[in-house]
């Protein structure tokens, strides 16, 4: 399989402009939703692949047709594939929810996209975990700008029969050339995330591998450190058979592609498993990325009845279990954790419920940051880097 770019690139540049707002400076937004009206027929969602199930895919993953039944709210989707497109996406308009990760939600924020919540027509959102409650990702200054949906992390997917009984412990096996247990290179066999945030995953990479690099925290680097980022990824487009962004492309490129390791979610390896491929997934020594995800309200939301309508039925203990056991995530309602059978006894735990403290969480690199009293690079230098990087500069 030839090398294919990413797609995004357009996306990207887009966001740049939003990539250099100032974060955590937030003013002028637009005020809060009062009471709840009759529904408009219809919510709009940029999501996700796999967060907004109809049971197209599998009849038993469905929390779409009730809430379309109760409500009258007809609920479209569009799916983006990285956190620069839901931005660019909402900078565009027209939509009414995203399920924004924490490298989007501060942006948004920022941009004064979305708006805050008024959390007396959310009732449920109490039941929330506490730990997410006032997460900084979507809490500023005294306000709550979204809902968490579900949070998780970026697990490394191979094939079991490539690696046999020498499944792979360290990250290197996709940044770093290396012949593998079944005897041949990874070069061409692997593939890395199509998003600038991938830095980051470099970057936690180098923490374990170079400590005298001095990365604290892969999302506030140096001027040095950084470089030490670029030039680790510029090596590894050299392996890459693959940028993905399309969680259903990259399960095609395991089943007929040869690609046999990646960095991926629990989505994919879910339903590559529930099609009997040979796909196990683990965390390696160095650690992992993740990602917190809210769904927030844009800030000229046409359908704001309706949106409040499924922000509230997003946080329901079922739907809440259910997705967690669709996508490999955990949910954000430690409840629902409990007595579903999609999900099992120890679902959670399996999909990391244990792991919150260790977990790198996604969020967007400023300028001005707690580690580096000399500064770090910010976000928008991550974006024209890493789309140089995948033209091969």
């Amino acid at each position: 399989m030839a090398l294919e770019l990413g797609k995004h690139t357009v996306a990207w540049a887009a966001a740049i402009a939003a990539a250099g707002l100032a974060i955590g400076t937030v003013s002028a937004q637009p005020k809060m939703i009062q009471k709840l009206g009759k529904g408009e027929g219809a919510v709009d969602i940029v999501a996700w692949p796999g967060y907004i199930e109809r049971g197209a895919t599998d009849k038993k993953f469905d929390w779409v047709t009730d809430f379309e039944k109760k409500t009258g709210c007809k609920v479209n989707v569009k799916t983006a594939g990285t956190s620069d497109e839901m931005v660019a996406l909402m900078n565009e308009g027209g939509f009414d929810l995203v399920t924004a990760s924490g490298d989007a939600s501060m942006r948004l924020i920022a941009g004064k996209r979305v708006q805050p919540i008024n959390l007396d027509l959310v009732p449920s959102y109490k039941t929330i975990d506490p730990r997410l409650q006032k997460a900084p990702w979507h809490y500023v200054n005294g306000a709550h700008y979204g809902v968490p949906y579900q949070w998780g992390y970026n697990v490394l997917m191979y094939n079991t029969k490539t690696f046999g009984s020498q499944p792979p412990d360290s990250w290197k096996v996709v940044f770093e050339e290396m012949t593998l247990p079944d005897g041949k290179s990874n070069k061409g066999r692997v593939q890395a995330f199509d998003g600038p945030i991938y830095i980051a995953d470099a970057a936690l990479y180098l923490m374990a591998t170079r400590p005298e690099l001095g990365i604290k925290d892969p999302y506030e680097l140096n001027e040095d450190q950084y470089k030490a980022a670029l030039t680790l990824l510029r090596a590894q487009r050299k392996i890459v058979a693959r940028y993905w962004h399309d969680a259903f492309v990259q399960i095609d490129d395991f089943t007929n592609e040869g690609v046999v390791a990646s960095s991926s979610w629990g989505f994919q390896a879910n339903v590559l498993k529930s099609k009997n491929a040979p796909i196990a997934t683990v965390v390696p020594k160095e650690g992992a990325s993740g990602w917190a995800d809210t769904t927030m309200l844009h800030a000229e939301a046409k359908n704001p009845n309706c949106a409040y309508m499924w922000l509230e039925h997003s946080i329901n203990t079922k739907l809440q279990g259910d997705l967690a056991a669709w996508f490999g995530s955990v949910p954000v309602v430690l409840d629902a954790c409990k007595g579903n059978p999609l999900l099992g006894e120890k679902g959670c735990e399996n999909n990391g419920l244990g792991a919150f403290e260790r977990i790198r969480f996604w969020k967007t690199p400023v300028s001005k940051c707690a580690t580096q009293p000399n500064g770090c690079v910010p976000y928008h230098r991550w974006v024209t880097d890493y789309i140089a990087i995948l033209g091969g500069r």
